[in-house]
């Protein structure tokens, strides 16, 4: 019998698998998950944080281990951005899981000092902890892939001076909750496809200064390095657990 499936339908197939399976695999290596665990997403309504549902919601039914999931969406009413709200109820729904809404805002005239980006960073952070909290919820999953925590690095190195990124799992110092970032093994490249393969829809409006961050920047210096390296990710990645402290400087105390 010959398959009757569609090249976009076994393409969509093959790439499900092929993130699932880094999906779980980053879990085992950084320990992201354990029996017990009520984690709560957050849900920003665009396409990594959508295929973050689906998988987290893919694993609570498994049952091993076994896992609650809720996600969060927190609406930022002074940033003109916007999510189509029913469809993200829908999208929970058809993935077996609880979705809340919170609104919050700000004004930036009371911190003219920081940028609208840490800002609304800051208070949508904030609101997840508190709804965390409310909710005993264990762990907070976000929807950061590996070029954002790549890009993250260079970042740091180049603006910062310093070695660090977003690490896959980071337990918070003040209460006991980690956050973690199931998404780490899974390239930004992969997730919009898969987002055009599940149909994902779009946020109705985009935010207005996402543009202002030098992330921009740095994306296009990563493309730029794959003219030399092709497999340049990967090895920024391999280099973060490969850091050799004997030759790197050491002052004199």
């Amino acid at each position: 019998m010959t398959d009757q499936r569609t090249p976009e339908q076994i393409e969509r197939i093959k790439l499900q698998k092929r993130l699932t399976k880094r999906f779980h695999k980053a879990c085992e290596e950084y320990g992201l998950l354990a029996d017990g665990d009520h984690i709560l997403i957050g849900l920003s309504g665009g396409k990594d944080s959508l295929a973050l549902v689906e998988l987290l919601g893919a694993q609570a039914r498994i049952h091993v281990p076994s896992i609650r999931v809720t996600a969060v969406h927190v609406t930022v009413s002074s940033i003109g951005y916007k999510s189509d709200l029913d469809y993200l109820a829908d999208f929970c729904r058809a993935n077996g899981v609880e979705l809340l809404i919170k609104d919050v805002s700000f004004d930036q005239s009371t911190d003219y000092r920081k940028s609208h980006c840490f800002l609304c960073s800051w208070y949508r952070r904030k609101t997840l902890f508190e709804v965390a909290k409310s909710l005993g919820c264990n762990k907070i999953a976000l929807g950061h892939h590996k070029d954002d925590i790549v890009e993250t690095l260079l970042m740091n190195l180049i603006f910062q001076g310093a070695f660090g990124t977003i690490a896959p799992v980071l337990s918070m110092d003040k209460f006991p909750m980690q956050m973690i970032r199931p998404l780490c093994l899974i390239e930004e490249s992969e997730l919009c496809r898969f987002a055009e393969l599940q149909n994902y829809h779009k946020q109705d409006k985009q935010c207005p200064f996402e543009h202002e961050s030098h992330r921009s920047d740095v994306k296009k210096l990563v493309s730029q390095l794959e003219s030399l390296n092709p497999n340049v990710r990967d090895s920024i990645w391999g280099a973060m657990h490969n850091v050799q402290d004997a030759y790197l400087p050491h002052k004199v105390k």
